[in-house]
């Protein structure tokens, strides 16, 4: 117990009430008016309070501590600590103040803020006190600016408060590391000249202006020598992509060469900008290798982010022990897309929660200060700093001017020394500059004049680093040029042509099943058993009863428990099942209920992570509302984790275009740009109901759009046992290839959609399908396509007006399209010469004019399609019931002649 003396009075607390009083603290330093007249009185009475906070590390301490201005002086002290970043010299292109001019400044300011009386200035003609006050602006208004007082918690405060204080004032590199950093230096400056000699006007977006990039990546690498960390995983923009490739990273310098000449063809498919590319490195630190993997990138700036946060789980996952320090997700940012993509918002509210955190990334900004043609910090956003957004989520911001090489280096320490003690994100800005324009053809002069003219004349930070060393007595400038010299020679010129075949057929196989035997009704009766000392919701209970009801007495299987019984199976099969997205758990529409809360207790219980020696593992992620960074998050998990079927479902399919980035440049081109692979699924709730133009359509038409070279499936089954079989068929094939399922929402409850038991057991996922009652003479007239829901509520018209003479077939996987079964089912009907293509989303929408194309290509030419359905219209769906009853009445009239 601790006591502190206030006075007559006496204040016992422990650790538990020393947080409490540390944040009153911290308010009162603040601002003393805004605490209690007690508070007050008793910090200004107890000034040896805070004597570990403010650890100034020097022997006067007890001077100023007992000098009748101390807490005038903590204040001041804590206002460098606070706001000394915006005195910092961060900016390479301007010029530093002087010394006295910023003592002065900063000294001003803070006593305009604190209305403190002039007179107080006296203590800074104290020669002791003005020697702290020195070391605080030395520390916190030069090369570097902290930004962490934000932050709550206490301990993380105090702990990079003493960091800074006790460490920059005194770190130095050996010798060595010095002649290695610039090293490093002169490396990055004549790559990026070559290239600019060898292809001129050729985009490669250099990283001239940052060179000390590569040195913060070398020192990140050799950093993670002492730690568990076996993998670094990057995700960076364009900006010195190229550099970081083969200075880093070690891709051989001719075959980029290569990439940059007219004959180069891609090795697999589309290909895609060499500055968009990734690689897997294996670097060796003396005894250790790492794993290093640097992920392709779309130039959609900033979705990379989630992508790498999702890998990056993945890999932790793989363990059967968690520890989040086995691998390092490092994202590389530029300064206005951080502030103009939005998904960096969604990224960071999800990085400490508990299905999505990966303990901690390291976040680099390079901030050159510039967008394209914009650097008006009027026009490029409303912060200070472009890091700004990060502070929502309390962690350590450090800028850092790039032109101090040293000061980058002990800034990247310290950023990793706070990352893997207290597992969150930390960023480092990288303050720099441009040298040429966003890409090499361009003239940023037209629109940057000024800016230009200043980094025409402003030093390499290659000359600045060696001239400082030269002052040093640590190299001349002999030793600087023959590094130069011997730098060149060493870029080697293209000397072959790397042989590269281009791979891009890829088969589609449905089969390839790696099956085993399992039984299924001793599944079904696991997942479905509520242990007797957890109280569910009656509703939740009814629907479990109802289950194993039907399935003892009829042996049928609803949505929800052939959802389920699919997982079963697949972690049965030793693949473990991650299921994520908004209301997962419950499932939108009340049909899932694969985590059961105690009604009691509020504690949950997940049948699915229950099953009797089950080692793989169930994960259902409840998410954040958000779809761009989670599906982003799950493409991520799903490429880097080959035993484990990841799942996103969208609350409404509506809201999958939300995410349309991570549709367009990932899930639907990955594997032909990059070669990536992935077997992720997604849920598309997908259906007119009369809910609006927001809650009526998954968008079927734009999915159709991206299939080609079986680059992934369209699926829209009809009933529970096809939803069992695709889902099985996904888990298990050998063939990878993104699954895109159109679930149903008012189907999940429909009775004619239940499936009985033995369609589980016995029969596989089917393309297409006919309803049940179908004749098999030449009395059919009519043939129907369709997908979906439409399907029964033709069939029930068909039933109730007793038709015969019309055949529907339901289209269960559009994409790669059943071309053959198609045909072989078209064979029995080849006196017929009109079929139609009936759907509930107006013409322009939906697969109307996908499946009037693929049909047409092969059937006679006599034979006609024709369209049944709405007619176009610009929104999804009508947003008043009764005319959506009306459209969808007229649909079924014209379909069924009645």
């Amino acid at each position: 117990m601790k006591k502190i003396f206030s006075n007559n009075q006496i204040i016992n607390y422990t650790y538990t009430n020393e947080i409490y009083i540390q944040n009153i603290y911290q308010e009162f330093i603040k601002n003393p008016n805004i605490v209690s007249d007690y508070w007050k009185n008793f910090f200004i009475k107890n000034p040896t309070y805070q004597r570990d906070e403010f650890n100034i590390n020097t022997e006067n301490i007890n001077y100023i501590l007992n000098h009748q201005n101390n807490f005038q002086v903590i204040q001041l002290l804590n206002f460098i600590r606070m706001y000394g970043h915006q005195y910092s010299y961060l900016n390479p292109l301007q010029q530093s103040q002087g010394k006295n001019e910023l003592y002065s400044k900063i000294f001003k300011d803070f006593c305009l803020q604190n209305n403190i009386p002039k007179n107080i200035s006296i203590i800074l003609k104290n020669k002791e006190l003005f020697k702290i006050y020195q070391k605080f602006i030395n520390i916190y208004c030069q090369s570097i600016g902290i930004e962490y007082m934000h932050i709550d918690n206490v301990k993380e405060r105090m702990w990079i408060q003493k960091y800074i204080e006790d460490k920059f004032l005194t770190f130095t590199l050996p010798k060595q590391e010095k002649k290695d950093l610039l090293n490093t230096l002169i490396q990055a400056e004549i790559f990026e000249k070559y290239l600019h000699t060898k292809f001129p006007g050729a985009k490669r977006f250099s990283l001239e202006g940052c060179e000390i990039l590569n040195a913060v990546l070398k020192n990140i690498i050799n950093y993670t020598y002492n730690t568990l960390t076996s993998k670094i995983i990057i995700g960076m923009a364009h900006r010195g992509r190229l550099n970081v490739l083969v200075n880093i990273l070690n891709k051989p310098i001719h075959d980029l060469c290569f990439e940059f000449s007219e004959k180069y063809i891609p090795y697999q498919g589309t290909g895609d900008a060499k500055y968009h590319c990734g690689i897997k490195s294996q670097l060796h630190i003396k005894d250790k290798c790492i794993e290093i993997d640097l992920k392709p990138n779309p130039s959609h700036l900033e979705i990379i982010n989630p992508v790498i946060m999702g890998a990056a789980r993945a890999y932790i996952d793989s363990f059967e022990k968690i520890n989040t320090d086995v691998i390092l997700p490092i994202n590389i940012h530029g300064d206005a897309a951080i502030t103009g993509q939005g998904v960096i918002q969604e990224l960071l509210n999800i990085s400490n929660t508990r299905n999505y955190t990966v303990g901690g990334i390291l976040h680099i900004i390079i901030n050159n200060q510039i967008g394209f043609t914009t650097s008006s910090v009027k026009d490029i956003r409303s912060s200070r700093y472009c890091t700004d957004v990060a502070k929502m989520i309390q962690i350590p911001i450090f800028h850092v001017n790039a032109d101090y090489p040293e000061s980058v280096i002990f800034i990247t320490k310290l950023a990793l020394d706070f990352k893997y003690k207290f597992k969150k994100d930390v960023f480092i800005d990288l303050f720099c500059y441009r040298r040429r324009g966003h890409n090499e053809a361009d003239d940023p002069n037209v629109t940057q004049p000024i800016m230009y003219q200043s980094i025409q004349q402003h030093p390499t930070v290659c000359k600045i680093y060696a001239k400082h060393l030269e002052l040093k007595n640590i190299i001349d400038m002999n030793y600087f040029n023959n590094t130069i010299i011997t730098t060149r020679k060493k870029i080697d010129l293209l000397s072959m042509q790397p042989s590269i075949k281009n791979t891009n057929k890829k088969n589609y196989h449905a089969g390839n099943i790696i099956s085993k035997k399992i039984n299924l009704k001793n599944l079904f009766l696991q997942i479905n058993n509520i242990p007797d000392n957890i109280i569910v919701h009656e509703r939740v209970l009814k629907i479990y009863q109802e289950r194993k009801r039907m399935f003892t007495e009829n042996n049928l299987l609803d949505w929800g428990s052939a959802e389920n019984l699919a997982y079963a199976n697949i972690l049965s099969h030793g693949i473990s099942c991650r299921l994520s997205g908004e209301d997962v758990g419950r499932g939108t529409f009340f049909h899932r209920h694969s985590i059961l809360y105690d009604q009691n207790t509020g504690l949950s219980y997940i049948p699915l992570q229950a099953i009797k020696n089950c080692k793989s593992k169930f994960h259902i992620c409840n998410s954040a509302l958000s779809e761009e960074a989670i599906l982003a998050f799950e493409y991520g998990y799903s490429i880097d984790s080959h035993n484990t079927i990841n799942i996103w479902e969208a609350q409404f399919g509506d809201f999958v275009n939300g995410a349309q980035v991570v549709i367009d440049q990932f899930i639907s081109s990955g594997e032909q740009k990059w070669g990536i692979k992935s077997k992720l699924i997604l849920y598309l709730p997908h259906g007119y109901e009369g809910q609006g133009p927001e809650h009526s359509s998954a968008r079927l038409e734009r999915f159709l759009q991206l299939s080609a070279q079986n680059n992934m499936r369209i699926c829209i089954p009809s009933t529970a046992a096809q939803m069992y079989h695709i889902l099985m068929q996904q888990a298990l094939s050998l063939t990878y290839m993104p699954l895109i399922i159109f679930t149903p929402k008012s189907l999940l409850r429909n009775s004619m959609a239940y499936s009985n038991f033995l369609e589980l057991q016995k029969n596989s996922f089917q393309c297409i399908l006919r309803n049940i009652n179908y004749s098999k003479n030449n009395n059919i007239k009519k043939i129907i396509f369709c997908s979906g829901k439409i399907y029964y509520e033709l069939l029930v018209m068909l039933k109730m007006h007793n038709i015969k003479y019309i055949v529907i077939i339901r289209i269960e996987q559009l994409y790669p399209f059943p071309k053959n079964e198609i045909l072989q089912l078209l064979n029995e009907y080849s006196y017929i010469k009109e079929i139609h293509w009936c759907q509930e989303e107006p013409k322009n929408q939906g697969a109307w004019y996908y499946i009037y194309h693929k049909l047409k290509n092969i059937i006679p030419q006599n034979i006609s399609v024709r369209y049944i359905g709405r007619s176009a219209t610009a929104a999804t769906a009508v947003g008043c019931i009764s005319i959506h009853q009306k459209q969808q009445k007229q649909i079924i009239s014209d379909a069924l002649n009645i």
